[in-house]
């Protein structure tokens, strides 16, 4: 893609991988805006709208830290000045709270929530996007590794990263389609050690940044303790019962549990057990031998699908979590807004809450939020 002075809002988080997206598409003769959204999960990002324009002699030294704090703000300042690109820190905390609320929600309803994905399509997608078109830019470029691509016919589409250990389409599945044509993934090409390397070259001191491994809003992992603070009447003691619904044991909240989860269950049954299932309703958690959370067909809705809608029941490949490989299955768009997914095999923790997301190869087709497993 040929720049012509084309303007992109980049997505600039302070790590190493947006930082390296916003060099190239400079090197590429792009004009970049660097923009960093401000979430509020730090306390001391709580002022309100900043727009900060950087340049070198202003930007501060660079900081390791998580995602989204401000440090990380400090960080994508300083790249931003080092790369002579203007710099904008935007207050997205409002906006994100309605992530927080969900996924304090979707704990409480025994789910499990996924709120990268939620980001990208209500945020980076979406108002950012809208941000972008408000300043007259082109494109909205991010650090994900994934690909965009083109059908036959010119269709725009999302492809895995060509490194697949470190594919991330699976959290674009719920991207608006009308934004596919606006979108700029410039590293999806390159595999890890070759984004570090490149980041070197550019003279970016984020270089060697550890990646982040949290939820940028739950800086200590403790995600229990997050539902417990900002919904407090939720958690209740209740039953943990074993395969044949016999109790076995208690437990402080079934916020607390996820399926598939092994470690700190809180009952020894002299095998391993599983959480296999969690009743909100009742309160209660079910525990199991792994056996127990073999299904082959779920139901997921809030479709969202970025090619064609097919008509018929499609083979593909379907993911159901970030970290698992994608399995063979069949999809079939079973109502307007309803996919119904069955693998050929079994597969481990169809979890709730979770995405569903399809491939065809290498191209993102789409996917939906499972609600049903059976």
């Amino acid at each position: 893609m040929s720049a012509n002075g084309k303007k992109v809002v980049v997505a600039m988080s302070g790590g190493v991988d947006s930082s390296v997206a916003a060099a190239l598409l400079k090197e590429q003769g792009y004009d970049c805006l660097g923009v960093f959204m401000r979430l509020g999960n730090d306390p001391a990002q709580q002022a309100g709208d900043e727009l900060v324009a950087c340049s070198p002699e202003k930007a501060a030294k660079p900081h390791h830290q998580g995602c989204c704090s401000t440090n990380d703000a400090a960080d994508a300042r300083y790249v931003a000045g080092l790369l002579g690109i203007e710099f904008y820190a935007l207050n997205f905390q409002h906006d994100f709270g309605g992530i927080i609320d969900y996924f304090v929600r979707e704990y409480n309803q025994g789910r499990t929530p996924n709120p990268c994905v939620r980001c990208n399509e209500y945020l980076k997608f979406g108002k950012l996007s809208r941000y972008a078109r408000a300043v007259g830019a082109d494109f909205v470029a991010t650090g994900h590794y994934a690909r965009m691509g083109r059908d036959a016919d010119g269709t725009v589409q999302i492809l895995r990263a060509a490194d697949h250990a470190k594919d991330q389409s699976y959290v674009l599945f719920g991207v608006p389609p009308d934004e596919l044509p606006r979108m700029m993934l410039p590293i999806g090409e390159f595999p890890k050690s070759e984004v570090r390397a490149m980041a070197q070259r550019f003279g970016l001191p984020v270089h060697d940044k550890p990646d982040s491994q949290e939820i940028c809003f739950v800086p200590d992992n403790q995600y229990f303790n997050l539902v417990k603070k900002r919904s407090p009447e939720t958690v209740k003691p209740g039953p943990i019962v074993d395969h044949d619904g016999k109790t076995v044991g208690t437990h402080d909240g079934h916020q607390r549990f996820t399926l598939g989860q092994r470690r700190r269950v809180g009952v020894a049954l002299g095998y391993p057990v599983y959480v296999t299932n969690i009743d909100a309703a009742s309160n209660t958690v079910q525990i199991g031998p792994p056996e127990d959370l073999l299904h082959r067909q779920l139901i997921a809705r809030e479709v969202n699908w970025l090619c064609a809608r097919p008509t018929e029941p499609i083979k593909c490949l379907a993911k159901i979590r970030y970290n698992t490989p994608p399995a063979p299955a069949v999809a079939h768009l079973t109502g307007p807004d309803e996919l119904t997914v069955t693998f050929d095999e079994p597969v481990a923790a169809i979890t709730p809450g979770q995405a569903a997301v399809c491939y065809d190869g290498e191209i993102l087709l789409g996917g939906g939020w499972i609600e049903q497993v059976q």
